[in-house]
């Protein structure tokens, strides 16, 4: 096996963390000692060891001699756990490969100078466009403090998210919706707006066995979600956020007793000033946000500028109606210049459905 082969390993083992570890990053290790895999492990989740430390604790193998292939640069500091840096030094590696460079201020450049110290060989940025891929969350939040946004819709291949009628369920077949159920588990909050709340009383929790639940956020300007809806009836069990303009204490107090948290934003045209939103949402330490909203709210996402990235479901199915809702409502955008630019990232096929993902390219 090649250096880049170990590497590989090493992100596909990160990879299995992927919804556990919010809001740390993911990070995978392998250790190889003359030619051999001796030790491997990735980031389980958050509270719990790190990659390096996981992979050196679980081996019986004397790692002195040995190289470390690791995704992320190890960390350096004290948090949850002691420094990955000392351990990989007490334990004699020798060579250490690193895809990321970790944007933390704890860290950035810090682990590999103390590696570099001890008389370890680093290898800085090894495949590190492939190791970036991990983690666009965990470097967004850490660079911004506010949550990464990926918006998500599914429309039939007319551009409808519903027919003339209303009726949506279901633009999508049953393997795309298992596919976005994974996603709810990968993001650490889901948001919708009042409209859908009214129109599809949803629960937005994440039916998959031993999933981790998204808190789930209702943009709602004027507090009009209904007492008794899902989302409010099951908030003691499911952490459940309104974010309104709505100052009325009356109103605001009705759902506290329900175990609803009500957050007054500031405003922006009556309606809920979403870079703000995000700004609170940050401060709560939630990392990444998915947005599952209807045509009203994709479209004030986008126009505010919160949304970095898009996840597009095409059906094959034709619907028509003048009046049948597209994904993006709102008033639109009148000068073709001033468009959301958008970069393919991937396209695959889900079960009958096509799934597009797209990064946003920021304005410059």
């Amino acid at each position: 096996m090649t250096d880049a082969n170990y590497m590989q390993r090493a992100i596909s083992l990160a990879e299995q963390g992927r919804g556990w570890t919010s809001p740390n990053p993911l990070v995978g290790c392998v250790i190889v000692k003359n030619g051999k895999i001796v030790a491997e492990a990735y980031h389980e989740k958050i509270g719990g060891w790190h990659a390096e430390r996981n992979a050196i604790l679980n081996s019986d193998t004397d790692l002195s001699g040995a190289t470390a292939y690791v995704t992320l640069e190890p960390c350096c500091h004290h948090g949850r756990t002691p420094p990955c840096s000392d351990l990989l030094i007490e334990r004699g590696i020798k060579k250490v490969f690193i895809g990321s460079r970790d944007p933390n201020p704890l860290v950035s450049g810090k682990g590999a100078k103390q590696l570099r110290a001890a008389g370890i060989e680093v290898v800085e940025d090894f495949m590190r466009e492939e190791c970036d891929k991990l983690n666009p969350i965990f470097f967004h939040y850490i660079q911004t403090k506010r949550p990464y946004v990926l918006m998500k819709y599914a429309m039939t291949a007319d551009g409808k998210i519903a027919t003339s009628t209303g009726e949506s369920k279901w633009i999508t077949g049953e393997t795309a919706r298992t596919k976005v159920q994974q996603t709810r588990h990968q993001y650490s909050a889901i948001m919708v707006g009042v409209e859908t709340v009214l129109a599809d009383n949803p629960m937005l929790n994440t039916r998959m066995p031993n999933a981790k639940q998204p808190v789930r956020v209702v943009c709602d300007s004027q507090l009009r979600t209904p007492l008794d809806c899902q989302l409010v009836q099951t908030a003691k069990e499911y952490r459940t956020v309104i974010a309104t303009v709505c100052e009325d204490l009356q109103k605001i107090e009705q759902y506290r007793p329900l175990g609803v948290e009500v957050m007054v934003c500031k405003a922006r045209n009556k309606r809920v000033d979403l870079d703000d939103l995000l700004q609170k949402l940050g401060e709560m330490q939630i990392d990444s946000l998915l947005i599952e909203g209807g045509s009203s709210l994709n479209f004030s996402a986008l126009e505010s500028g919160v949304v970095n990235r898009v996840h597009c479901y095409i059906a094959p199915k034709l619907v028509g109606g003048k009046q049948a809702k597209t994904p993006i409502g709102g008033e639109g955008i009148g000068d073709l210049s001033q468009a959301v630019k958008l970069k393919l990232v991937s396209m695959e096929m889900v079960g009958e459905d096509i799934l597009i993902d797209y990064e946003i390219i920021p304005h410059l």
